[in-house]
This record gives C-alpha cells, structure tokens and sequence, in this order.
C-alpha cells in the first residue's frame, strides 16, 4: 500500500513543450516532472502501475532553477527534475482513458 502512494506522488505531471510533442510523435518519448528524489526505477514502476503500460527505458536529468530579476529584487526559479521516457513497441499512453 505505501509503495502505491509514493508512486502516485513520483509523477508531478507531463512536461509538455514542442520538443516533447516532437519526441512523442517520431520516437513514442514521453517527457514527465518527477520528484527531485525518485530514481529510474521507481519512476518506471510508477507510470506501469498508474497506466498500465509497459516502459522500455528512463533517462533522468536535473534541470536548475533560473536566476531572474524584477526591478532591484534578484530572485530564483526552482529546480525540477525530468524523465525521458520511452515505451515498448506497441503501447501506447492515452491519458484520457486511464483505467484501459
């Protein structure tokens, strides 16, 4: 039961860009936030409990929060962590119906 619900917090939400469309059409690459902590394997049991999909390969990377200024005020965006994801030949991830 604990491994179910640190599953479901793992996964923060889909990463969507026009880089990531691009990968989602020419190689089945899905882009996710996940937490700073999780690792390749938890990550992949997590998205094949959650959809129901078989994952082929995780790639991670650590992505540094910008330095921004308003005015005199220097501030700092947050760090966030990314997960390549690539399915099996085959599957597919519809978010709409989940529960297939």
């Amino acid at each position: 039961m604990n491994s179910i619900i640190r599953s479901l917090k793992i996964i923060i939400s889909q990463h969507i860009s026009e880089k990531s469309s691009f990968m989602l059409e020419k190689n089945n690459i899905f882009i996710f936030r996940v937490l700073k902590d999780a690792n390749k394997l938890e990550i992949k049991y997590a998205l094949e409990k959650i959809f129901n999909i078989k994952v082929k390969s995780v790639y991670t990377l650590i992505l540094k929060g910008k330095k921004k200024k308003h005015g005199k005020y220097i501030g700092k965006r947050n760090s966030y962590k990314k997960a390549y994801v690539t399915l099996k030949k085959g599957q597919k991830l519809d978010f709409i119906d989940i529960d297939k």
